[in-house]
């Protein structure tokens, strides 16, 4: 069983903890689930190709997808909403955004039945069942990371310490998929957050970035451009 943190509410005058990661995490979360949507549904009107191979590249990173917005959303369950609980004690109700996380799992079951279904079969038909899943999971996940940023981001940075919220993100990221997160983080980042990642990342990280980011490419480029 995972240790609990201990936690140590952030104290007035105490430095704000920086939540850029997380909202990286959500602003790649919202454009995957459009542009995914975007290509299912172009697929089932017939209007860009797809052989066997682009079908099954498509397919595994529906799953690939799927699989990270359940990381995401369990690892808030499990490691950021008691570090919140426990700082902000009755600052906070984080009940409507858990019921939005236990709605997601059945939905993301589907989602990745609909893609093994479509790599198995491409064609019109799957593709319009993986387009209409795709098309609720976005919408659920514009809803819920909207009303997540404005009700936890300002808690966050109201009663969170600096060095609990960077233990947060180091549990969050050691459960992480990196061959998957960090190639979609960079493509997601603007000039000068790509920027202060260079000048503040160890340099394991800045190698591995550049490792993974070309072959992630060659990736997009099968699922996204045909």
């Amino acid at each position: 069983m995972t240790r609990p943190i201990d936690v140590r509410p952030r104290t007035a005058g105490e430095p704000v903890p920086d939540i850029i990661g997380m909202k990286l995490a959500h602003r790649v979360m919202l454009e995957d689930a459009a542009r995914l949507t975007a290509l299912a549904e172009a697929l089932a009107a017939g209007r860009t190709r797809c052989d066997a191979t682009r079908a099954k590249a498509v397919a595994a990173y529906v799953t690939d997808f799927a699989d990270s917005v359940h990381h995401h959303h369990t690892a808030e369950d499990d490691i950021l909403w008691p570090v919140i609980e426990a700082s902000a004690g009755p600052h906070v109700d984080l009940t409507a955004l858990t019921d939005d996380h236990s709605a997601l799992d059945p939905r993301l079951d589907q989602l990745r039945a609909a893609a093994i279904r479509f790599a198995a079969s491409p064609g019109e038909d799957t593709a319009t069942v993986l387009a209409v899943g795709l098309a609720e999971l976005r919408d659920l996940l514009d809803e819920h990371i909207a009303d997540e940023e404005v009700s936890v981001f300002p808690v966050i940075e109201e009663y969170v310490s600096v060095a609990n919220w960077k233990e947060v993100e180091t549990r969050i990221q050691k459960r992480a998929s990196l061959t998957f997160e960090a190639p979609r983080v960079v493509a997601a980042m603007t000039p000068e957050e790509y920027a202060a990642l260079r000048a503040e990342a160890p340099l394991p990280i800045r190698i591995m970035i550049k490792l993974l980011v070309p072959r992630f490419a060659k990736r997009e480029r099968l699922v996204f451009a045909g």
